[in-house]
């Protein structure tokens, strides 16, 4: 059944405090019945910030001539997956500022085939790598990628022009998506919340849009304005403690209006607390993206204001959110893909991990 819009903005629209704790735990009870409490980690590598798009929010958008442009080497990728393999993480997800050139295209695809051999084809493959052709996307599902994140940032058609210049095209970001569907990729998706000029409205919009698009993930977080960007200006009116309590309350609506979904508890959050991401776990996320990238390229990928861990390793990293994951009183999805179990409802993917 198609979520109600209204009650979707009730539910972001609440301001009482013992209310939103309501809310937070009735969505935690929906998570436990659909998805379970373990937490699965993608080991994410910020491939390149290179990026053909300039968008107004980020910070590696082309337009920064501030940012210093880098792109990891074939042979450090792969030695970041194996350390990803070695330690026992289910799946790496691969990171990249948008590009559409062969050259492009054909190295992402030697990486996957590259990542698949290492790891016996134990890890699994999700890609963030923005508009391509179907025919790149089709590349890519048969060299073994087999998840796609491809934000649509909002899904209101007229919010999303005041994000972008006139040369990026809604139509087509949505068809991508579409594209990605149909090729049988787990298909993720997700928005900013607290973007200038968004409201509830808004954001109920966004679930239903991926209630609508049939959406298996979610990768949202709240706006954080970057000072190298047109919309830094808002960096002096910014108020961290409610951009948290907004994101955590998407992640609330998503899993109670969407149930089965992977959602994921974004770095975004714990920018604006430490603990973050765990109270995006204990809001009904069940999905952390550890920072697997080598500290020297850390810097130049910072797509917003105050990115944490820039100088944190993966090994601390890990350490530090297994201590924080089990003190909640989760699991750790070890040496498994953690599958979005709405995906798997509906066709099982050629490339499934039987664990």
């Amino acid at each position: 059944m198609r979520p109600d819009k209204q009650e979707i903005i009730e539910m972001l629209s609440l301001t009482d405090k013992s209310q939103i704790e309501a809310l937070y735990k009735k969505a935690y009870e929906v998570k436990k019945q659909y998805v379970g409490t373990k937490v699965y980690f993608r080991g994410i590598v910020e491939l390149s910030n290179v990026c053909s798009k300039n968008c107004y929010y980020c910070g590696i958008r082309s337009g920064n001539t501030r940012v210093g442009r880098y792109t990891i080497c074939k042979e450090e990728v792969l030695a970041e997956a194996k350390w990803c393999h070695e330690q026992r993480y289910g799946s790496i997800v691969l990171q990249a500022g948008e590009r559409e050139s062969k050259a492009w295209t054909d190295f992402i695809t030697e990486l996957i085939l590259g990542i698949k051999e290492i790891s016996g084809g134990k890890l699994g493959i999700t890609l963030s790598m923005g508009e391509q052709t179907e025919d790149v996307y089709r590349q890519w599902w048969e060299a073994g990628a087999h998840r796609y994140l491809l934000r649509i940032e909002t899904s209101d058609p007229e919010l999303y022009t005041t994000l972008h210049p006139s040369s990026h095209s809604y139509a087509r970001r949505l068809e991508c998506i579409r594209t990605l569907k149909k090729l049988g990729y787990q298909t993720g998706t997700g928005v900013m919340i607290g973007l200038p000029g968004q409201t509830v409205e808004h954001l109920a919009g966004d679930i239903l849009f991926f209630y609508d698009e049939d959406i298996d993930m979610l990768g949202m977080g709240p706006f954080i304005p970057h000072h190298d960007t047109p919309l830094g200006y808002l960096i002096g009116t910014y108020d961290p403690e409610q951009a948290l309590t907004a994101g955590l309350k998407m992640i609330a609506a998503c899993r109670i209006a969407l149930r089965d979904v992977n959602i994921a508890s974004t770095t975004a959050l714990q920018a604006l607390m430490p603990t973050g991401r765990e109270l995006g776990l204990l809001a009904g996320a069940n999905i952390i993206m550890p920072n697997i990238t080598d500290t020297s390229y850390r810097d130049g990928y910072q797509l917003y204001e105050g990115k944490p861990g820039l100088d944190e390793n993966a090994r601390s990293s890990r350490d530090n959110l297994e201590q924080s994951i089990l003190s909640i009183g989760e699991s750790i999805g070890y040496d498994e893909w953690g599958d979005s179990r709405h995906y798997r409802g509906k066709a099982q993917s050629p490339t499934d991990n039987p664990s």
